[in-house]
């Protein structure tokens, strides 16, 4: 192809890249900012795995609290037990002065143990009528108290979390 000769041939500028470099430090920043948003992702992810954990193993012992307060409530009123119990009438302890600590006791479970609880009755220790005088007395059963304690996690295969809950559980 022939160009006409009244236009005149463009005279060469010197080139100095400057697109080249401003499009690489762009390109490297986007890929800064990529990086960052992965990182923040990754750690969300894991927060939000953690949370998961922990929820299931604090349901799972409240499961385990619920079936031991009504197995205590059937022990008391002398009743069939619920299934899966964890308790019997003889684990039921009844001594006041024992000391009990939850936390140490929940210290000494090894992390992938299953399911257990702790149950005191704890009517008689202390306050109104529930002194040493009342030793030998008939228990009142009508207004049972008990102190429950629960441990569980959330998977007993592979534990990654652990809840104790101690609570006072009244008939």
């Amino acid at each position: 192809m022939n160009r006409p000769s009244h236009f005149p041939r463009p005279i060469p500028r010197s080139q100095r890249g400057a697109v080249l470099y401003v499009a690489l430090i762009m390109l490297l920043l986007l890929a800064l900012i990529g990086v960052a948003g992965m990182q923040v992702a990754g750690m969300q992810e894991k927060m939000a795995s953690n949370y998961r954990a922990s929820s299931r193993s604090f349901q799972a012992t409240e499961g385990v609290l619920r079936n031991t307060e009504r197995a205590a409530e059937a022990i008391t009123d002398r009743t069939t037990l619920p299934d899966g119990s964890l308790i019997s009438a003889t684990s039921i302890s009844i001594n006041c002065e024992d000391g009990f600590d939850p936390v140490a006791w929940a210290r000494q479970k090894p992390v992938p143990a299953l399911p257990a609880v702790n149950v005191r009755r704890i009517d008689k220790c202390g306050g109104p009528g529930g002194n040493a005088l009342d030793e030998g007395q008939p228990n009142d059963d009508d207004s049972a108290s008990f102190q429950i304690t629960a441990y569980s996690t959330d998977n007993t295969a592979n534990p990654s979390s652990w809840t104790v809950i101690d609570t006072i559980f009244k008939l």
